[in-house]
């Protein structure tokens, strides 16, 4: 039995390990909204920091997807840029068909939950609720003044934050190897 080619081989893996990032970054995403929906507005450090770590390996992950499917590209006399949809239609008849529009079905299912949870985000993100502190009753209106102004300069420079890491989801290069909108 013919199982296809090493290229092949390779892309396959490699997009496993591209959905297995997407759907990380789709359970940070949920986690940041479920903070964001429970005010705990001071968690924004983190998971603007997690995103942020989640999409630089997906940058990786383009990366060795481009070169994978280059490889494929070449091997099966594709254009070099080929889509998924494209490689798909051009390969051997047998497993790499089905494997491949697999990926292809999966990753999209992934960027719309993704799609889903950037608007949800960004939504919640740009309409913060109001959080001055009340000041304790013998406090130095001074003071609770200053307090307050720094807890709204970090609060407001944690939500941009999280605003480029979540609007930084919206992966264009994978859109176009999908051949996805």
């Amino acid at each position: 039995m013919n199982w296809g080619t090493v290229g092949a081989d390779e892309l396959s893996a490699t997009l496993w390990r591209e959905r297995r990032q997407l759907d990380f970054l789709l359970f940070l995403l949920e986690t940041q909204l479920l903070h964001l929906r429970a005010g705990n507005w001071h968690r924004l450090t983190f998971t603007a920091a997690e995103l942020e770590k989640v999409l630089e390996n997906l940058r990786f992950e383009s990366l060795a997807r481009g070169v994978e499917a280059s490889a494929l590209a070449a091997e099966w006399k594709a254009p070099d840029q080929s889509t998924l949809p494209s490689l798909i239609s051009l390969a051997p008849p047998g497993l790499w068909p089905e494997l491949l529009d697999d990926h292809r079905r999966g990753l999209t299912a992934l960027l719309a939950g993704i799609d889903l949870a950037v608007a949800r985000n960004v939504e919640l993100l740009n309409a913060p609720p109001d959080m001055a502190p009340v000041p304790a009753s013998g406090t130095d209106e001074a003071l609770v003044s200053d307090v307050a102004d720094l807890d709204l300069l970090a609060r407001d420079s944690n939500i941009q934050r999280a605003l480029a890491a979540v609007r930084s989801a919206t992966l264009p290069t994978l859109r176009d190897f999908l051949d996805v909108g």
